[in-house]
């Protein structure tokens, strides 16, 4: 029944019925001050406790019908050598503006001692004069620990040297930090509320399973490196992001309630990146000790050179090709003439395997004008040629134009020298699921094609007096 229809009954019923809204009101107010998280105590304009809640009685142990009707806190709640200077501090608040805060020691009703920071304010009556005044307070460590989480929060969102976002629970941006806004390429509040998959082209689904990871379990035990691709103006920028995530659940629910996933990162994309490099670099240079010492145990260099060839292959290219020179004398002097290439041998273009040798019929490869290995062999220099992005069926012709596996998508090229001299050329080919070569690649095949070039040359070297 509301409490207007409650009214009209009582007053129907006799003379108490207009007294019930007081009650009510005096209900609410009960509940509402035991509810507080904060402990407050109110005072009339004599110092007389008027107020007392169930915080106050728990930090203290004073009960409210021990505590109300007392003239402030002299004898029970302060000692008495402070109580002066307590009671002093307290009612100038009911003669300043605004609230007053202080800082002093309490009496808990077992004898101990607490330290409390206040904060009290005037309560005037209707003709604006003090009619009393109120007394909010708490444990001065657990206000500190308030104090250092925000101040935490806003160091963590104003300055921090890495990237910090809340994420809600619909795994969108509700709060960045200036980091996290020029890592992601954008500012702090066009980044809110938009999906993730807006601002990273890569990446957005490993992200979004660890967030949703945290969100139902809880955070990792560990950070994890995950590797992003940022959207900017002038392209995608790929990151690696060393990530941190924790889940953030509200302090006022009975029940953990999931508010969303802090989330850390840090850029390490250079670290990993060097990081990569050194462990490519290392594996590459074993291979090519490994190699050596291989060819040293061939009998015929011409094996020696494809031992090369099979070393380099690993976790560098799919299939190779080795062409030397057409001309009677390989090792012969360079000519003006348009030069021309003899297939030597190659790599399987089906099941892995050693390369072979190709037939001893020393017809010139089909090569076109502009091909890339006659290009390499006419500048004595490294090129490098990709399908770029074509559809698949155009990748396969532009590869068997060129007279490369259909699966050819990227080539590098280099050339083979020896005495001063141009051999022939060396092709290392990659498929669709490999990145283009880079100079670093260029670099490491220069190295093999030096190798399988001064095999080579002994090869012919030894065949000539036959």
């Amino acid at each position: 029944m509301s409490a207007s229809g409650r009214r009209g009954t009582t007053d129907e019923l006799g003379p108490d019925g207009p007294e019930q809204p007081e009650r009510d009101s005096a209900d609410l107010l009960a509940a509402l001050l035991d509810g507080m998280d904060a402990a407050l105590c109110a005072f009339d304009a004599e110092g007389v406790v008027t107020h007392w809640n169930r915080e106050a009685e728990r930090i203290l142990g004073w009960t409210a019908a021990e505590a109300v009707g007392r003239q402030g806190f002299a004898g029970w709640a302060v000692r008495s050598a402070d109580a002066d200077e307590v009671e002093g501090r307290l009612l100038s608040a009911m003669r300043a503006q605004g609230r007053q805060v202080h800082e002093f020691a309490l009496l808990t009703k077992d004898g101990g001692r607490v330290l409390v920071r206040t904060q009290s304010a005037a309560v005037r009556g209707p003709d604006g004069r003090p009619a009393g005044l109120y007394c909010a307070f708490s444990e001065v460590h657990a206000q500190i620990d308030l104090e250092r989480s925000i101040a935490l929060s806003e160091a963590l969102f104003e300055d921090a040297s890495w990237g910090v976002v809340l994420v809600d629970a619909d795994l969108r941006p509700a709060v960045v930090n200036a980091h996290a806004a020029r890592a992601l390429g954008t500012g702090r509040t066009s980044v809110l509320g938009r999906p993730l998959g807006e601002l990273l082209a890569q990446g957005v689904e490993e992200l979004e399973s660890a967030l949703t990871h945290v969100l139902a379990e809880g955070a990792p035990p560990a950070p994890a490196e995950i590797w992003v691709a940022v959207r900017t103006p002038e392209g995608d920028r790929p990151r690696c992001w060393r990530s941190g995530f924790l889940r953030l659940a509200s302090p006022l629910a009975e029940e953990p309630v999931p508010l969303g996933v802090g989330w850390l990162f840090q850029d390490v994309t250079e670290a990993k990146q060097s990081e990569q490099e050194a462990s490519l670099l290392r594996f590459r240079t074993n291979q090519l000790h490994r190699a050596a010492r291989a060819a040293a145990e061939c009998e015929d260099p011409a094996e020696a050179a494809t031992v090369h060839l099979d070393f380099a292959l690993a976790g560098f290219a799919d299939h190779a090709l080795i062409d030397r020179v057409a001309g009677e004398t390989p090792a012969g002097g360079d000519t003006e003439e348009p030069v021309r290439l003899v297939r030597l041998a190659a790599t399987p273009s089906g099941a892995p395997g050693p390369s072979l040798p190709s037939g001893a019929a020393g017809l010139p490869v089909r090569y076109g004008e502009g091909h890339p290995a006659v290009q390499c062999a006419e500048r004595a220099g490294s090129v490098r040629a990709s399908a770029g992005a074509m559809a698949a069926d155009r990748v396969r012709e532009w590869a068997v134009a060129r007279q490369w596996p259909e699966d050819a998508v990227h080539a590098l090229c280099a050339v083979l020298r020896s005495r001063g001299r141009t051999l022939g050329v060396v092709t290392f080919l990659r498929g669709a699921g490999r990145s283009s070569f880079e100079r670093a690649d260029t670099t490491y095949a220069e190295d093999v094609a030096a190798r399988i070039a001064m095999a080579l040359d002994l090869a012919w070297a030894v065949e000539k007096p036959r």
